[in-house]
This record gives C-alpha cells, sequence and structure tokens, in this order.
C-alpha cells in the first residue's frame, strides 16, 4: 500500500455536491489552501499562492459533510492524494483529489458542537454490543491535584530526602 496520506488545513471554496450513488452516499467539495508567511520588509503576515483541492466523501462522511459544511468555514481534512491528469479539448489537465478519511472544523480558528449520527453507536473493538449497553457508566477522573495543608507542607519538608 503506497498511498499518499496526507493532512490539509484549509477553507471550503464550494458548496458539498451530495448525490446518492447506486454504491452508496457520495459528496464533493472544492478546498482552498493558501499559504502564509512573515514578510520582514513589510512586518506583517503575508498570503502566498493558494492550492485547490477536491476532495471527496464516500458513504457516512459524505452524508455528514453535506449536512455540515458551508462555504468559508475553516476545515481540515485528512485523506488520500490522487493527482489525475487529463486532455480536455486538446489541453492537458491536472487536478488534485483528495478521497477524505476523515474532515471536521478547525477548531483552531472556530468552536463547534458534535452531534453523534443517530442509529449509529460505537462498539470498542473486541466487544459485543449486549456486552457494552450492559456496562455501567464510568464517573470522570478527578484530575486536580490535591492542595497540600500548610501542616502537610511543614511535614514535607522535614522529612529526610532520600538519595540512591
Amino acid at each position: 500500500m503506497n498511498e499518499t496520506v496526507i493532512c490539509v488545513v484549509g477553507n471550503v471554496a464550494t458548496q458539498p455536491v451530495y448525490r446518492d450513488l447506486a454504491s452508496g452516499p457520495s459528496a464533493r467539495f472544492r478546498l482552498a489552501v493558501t499559504s502564509r508567511y512573515w514578510d520582514r520588509e513589510k512586518s506583517t503576515w503575508t498570503d502566498g499562492h493558494t492550492n485547490f483541492f477536491t476532495v471527496w466523501a464516500n458513504r457516512q462522511l459524505a452524508t455528514n459533510a453535506a449536512a455540515c459544511l458551508a462555504v468559508g468555514e475553516p476545515v481540515v481534512v485528512q485523506g488520500r492524494l490522487k493527482v489525475r491528469t487529463d486532455v480536455r479539448q486538446g489541453q492537458n489537465w491536472t487536478s488534485a483529489d483528495i478521497d477524505a478519511l476523515a474532515i471536521g472544523h478547525d477548531l483552531a480558528r472556530g468552536t463547534a458542537v458534535f452531534r453523534r449520527t443517530p442509529g449509529r453507536t460505537e462498539t470498542p473493538p473486541g466487544a459485543t454490543t449486549a456486552t457494552t449497553a450492559a456496562a455501567p457508566q464510568q464517573p470522570e477522573p478527578n484530575w486536580e491535584t490535591p492542595v497540600r495543608s500548610s501542616e502537610e507542607e511543614q511535614e514535607a519538608a522535614q522529612e529526610p530526602e532520600l538519595v540512591t
């Protein structure tokens, strides 16, 4: 499997086009990815070249992408890069497509609210739905570091430190 898997961050450039095909749902949209660099002479960030990718999504990812994405929204796309060459009306055309494995909003540039797809449940590997349904809900662990009282601080200061 010599595939080129990439992760790109950019903006949705076209409204997703959704199709319900015999092989399952499919969606595509264009993604604009612009590099930025620091211009020392102007002391400001400057936009560089913009690359455009056609992003293809299939099955549940296609349905969710079509429902959630809008033009101008910042997204992160991970998928397989496909560079295609074609001859159209006597001219050579090259296109860069991404067969998406995952698509999500870029949380560095905004917020999002996640909603699970109705009817879809996540089952851990090796578990059956019967075992996961009966499993009790586990409480969230307490990750806070306990604060020592002044008495505990004094006791800790008086204890000899072991050096090995």
